[in-house]
């Protein structure tokens, strides 16, 4: 058991949404665009189009974190709330450009795009021009059991345990608005413990008090959790902390503000942490 700064205790125990009750209300209130409790926007990339972040991330991202299509063999990235997955194949075709080597990206990045809204997936994969290198899946990737399933089976096809780089963009409200303060606290640890670096956005707390007011304008009241949340303030931070002093990450790069006002943070997995995971993995020899 932990605490944060906050005062708020997280166990190491994984958080299980409640699915049944998340997926009838994403199928239920898909069709609007407004309503989206869960942040699985039917136009999201129609008002916060790729080029929004894009413009922040260097072509040269995973040569700048160790990585190149000379020296790796296959790069593993997790994309989390993927959405319609817009934003997916664009970092794809921005990481692609930067390899002009006589091996590009295809067939070296592996892109894995997941969502929970089971038909922002399907257009996902009705729109993606690069199925050999793009996959989406529909995934709450919070549910410990079902995406450690999941996920390892994907990861297994190149002879993998953990992502070379997970990105997680404006996913973070959603949870904690919907399932309180230890979700967002076990949502963080979740993905240190999927990757090896992680890119994180983050959402202003001025953007919880945007949607808990289009909620109600709605008729829908307000989030279960809104009122009664410790953690506020400078989410940010909060997030920050509990990487570098929970989960064995640390910060290494803040890549500006999107036009939203957003920081994009790159995490990378501590040395010691990743002696740690490599000490476990069986022997081959």
């Amino acid at each position: 058991m932990g605490v944060t700064p906050s005062g708020v205790k997280f166990s190491t125990r994984k958080f299980f949404y409640r699915r049944t009750k998340m997926a009838s209300t994403v199928q239920r209130e898909g069709s609007d665009p407004g309503a989206a409790p869960y942040g699985n926007f039917i136009n999201y990339y129609t008002f916060n189009p790729p080029e929004n972040r894009l413009t922040l991330i260097p072509r040269t991202l995973l040569r700048d974190i160790g990585y190149s299509s000379e020296t790796s063999e296959n790069i593993t990235v997790l994309d989390v709330g993927c959405n319609s997955g817009d934003f997916t194949v664009a970092l794809y075709r921005h990481l692609q450009e930067q390899e002009s080597s006589s091996r590009t990206a295809e067939g070296w990045v592996h892109l894995l795009g997941c969502d929970l809204d089971e038909g922002l997936i399907l257009r996902a994969e009705q729109s993606n021009p690069f199925p050999n290198s793009i996959s989406f899946i529909h995934l709450d990737v919070a549910n410990d059991e079902h995406s450690r399933t999941q996920l390892g089976s994907y990861l297994s096809k190149f002879g993998r345990s953990s992502f070379d780089l997970c990105l997680c963009l404006a996913v973070t409200m959603w949870v904690h608005l919907n399932h309180g303060d230890e979700a967002l606290l076990e949502l963080l640890s979740r993905l240190a413990s999927l990757c090896h670096h992680l890119l994180l956005e983050t959402q202003p707390w001025k953007c919880y008090r945007s949607a808990a007011r289009r909620l109600r304008k709605l008729g829908r009241g307000d989030f279960e959790h809104f009122k009664t949340l410790k953690i506020r303030g400078d989410m940010e931070e909060h997030a920050r902390d509990h990487l570098v002093r929970n989960c064995g990450m640390k910060l290494v790069r803040s890549f500006g503000s999107t036009a939203w006002d957003r920081t994009l943070m790159l995490f990378t997995r501590n040395a010691i942490e990743v002696g740690k995971e490599e000490s476990t993995q069986p022997s081959t020899n």
